[in-house]
């Protein structure tokens, strides 16, 4: 126990000085300082309110109702002009971005479903939504006016309709639309570290095996104190930064709400609302709980997968690629599963896919903010957490058996096959 913890220091001490470390750790709260306030202000700035020409053949779209129109929506301006019959209208000499061309029409038959607009350059989907938008709009107060209904009754008309909303007697907290959001970003987060620091794990490897280090180490512990304590050495190092970047966006936002008395500004004030509102949906203690369990528990179970790839090989990158693959799909085939368990989290996918360790980590994430034990029972959740750990149990010793001897085998391309070899024969 004492070489493992030694290995675990060892590892630890040496990736928190690295210089990547460092300057991963501090690029995170720039990049979301930029995300929270750049954005917002590089959009402001880059708006751009298109002119566009409006050539109407029917006699619906006035200049009444166009002005309307624009007073309610300014990110384009539409304009009502006429051209000589037989002759084409040159909008650009005009000084118009875009020309909407609306054929002739009867207001009781079925409009054209689609209008040309004109333009020298695309503008994007933003702009013809705007648009198609505006032109609806007219087009039913053309139909509201020839049919009689008054402003009173178009207000009627224009009520919500009716919204049902599904509520857990166990748990009426908790809100569907927002747990499986919490859902999906657990998930993901676990997935990026699992596919991150696996690799980490992989390379650290590889490179103590191409700097003949290993074989030291080899001699005085025995494999599977060295994977062992690798692999929690570099899972404390990716929770160490995960810890720090959430710091660092609380200690932001509290700075910005000194300063601006709003939290940062209208975006920022907005999106820790958000979470605020999230937060009170859902069991946070446990939720917290379990995604520091799933957090580590996939890691290491992924990790020690990526330590035993990584003593099999050389420095061959391509031949790193071609063995990690298999498990990189595993970790993708997750994400489907996580998807398939957000949509329904008590169908028999996502409760099996929520149970294997191979997918548990991210899929049970998924389920989780929907309520314990509503929807997921406590023997489903004491299942999946105790194979989990059972399975970083295995996978490690399964890595311990193929360092053993892959650590010390050089200038030879290594299968899948042969690796399940040097794990399952005996010594």
């Amino acid at each position: 126990m004492r070489k493992t913890i030694l290995i675990i220091k060892r590892e630890y001490m040496t990736r928190v000085r690295k210089k990547t470390f460092i300057i991963g750790t501090l690029l995170f709260p720039i990049l979301y300082l930029l995300l929270i306030f750049g954005t917002g202000y590089i959009a402001e700035k880059s708006r751009q309110q298109l002119k566009i020409a409006v050539l109407d053949s029917s006699g619906f779209f006035t200049s009444q109702k166009i002005n309307l129109q624009n007073q309610a929506d300014q990110s384009s301006i539409m304009d009502l002009v006429k051209t000589t019959a037989g002759k084409s209208y040159d909008y650009d000499a005009s000084g118009y971005d875009a020309m909407l061309i609306i054929p002739a029409m009867k207001w009781d038959t079925a409009a054209p479903n689609n209008l040309v607009l004109k333009a020298n350059k695309s503008y994007g989907a933003a702009v013809e939504s705007a648009v198609q938008t505006k032109v609806n709009r007219i087009w039913d107060e053309v139909k509201n006016e020839n049919l009689g209904i008054d402003a009173g009754k178009r207000e009627i008309l224009a009520l919500n309709r009716i919204q049902v909303k599904a509520v857990n007697e166990n748990d009426e907290k908790m809100d569907a639309g927002l747990s499986s959001g919490i859902g999906m970003a657990c998930g993901f987060l676990i997935y990026f570290i699992i596919l991150i620091y696996g690799s980490q794990v992989m390379m650290g490897v590889m490179e103590e095996k191409t700097n003949r280090i290993a074989e030291i180490i080899v001699s005085s512990v025995k494999p599977f104190q060295m994977m062992l304590g690798k692999i929690i050495g570099i899972g404390l190092v990716a929770l160490t930064q995960f810890l720090l970047w959430i710091a660092f966006v609380f200690v932001i936002y509290n700075v910005t709400a000194n300063l601006t008395g709003s939290g940062g500004g209208g975006a920022a004030n907005q999106i820790v609302g958000s979470i605020q509102t999230i937060f009170t949906s859902v069991n946070l203690p446990l939720t917290l709980f379990c995604f520091a369990f799933y957090f580590l528990g996939g890691f290491f179970f992924y990790a020690s997968i990526y330590g035993a790839i990584g003593s099999a090989i050389n420095e061959d990158v391509r031949e790193a690629q071609s063995l990690s693959f298999p498990v990189t799909m595993l970790v993708i085939i997750s994400i489907v599963l996580m998807t398939t368990a957000v949509n329904d989290p008590t169908g028999p996918i996502a409760v099996w896919g929520s149970i294997i360790p191979l997918s548990s980590p991210i899929v049970m994430m998924a389920r989780i903010p929907y309520g314990v034990p509503g929807t997921v029972p406590v023997w489903q959740l004491a299942l999946s957490m105790g194979l989990l750990i059972a399975g970083f149990i295995f996978t490690t010793w399964f890595a311990a058996k193929i360092y053993r001897t892959g650590i010390l085998m050089y200038g030879k391309k290594t299968s899948w096959k042969e690796m399940l070899r040097w794990a399952f024969r005996r010594n």
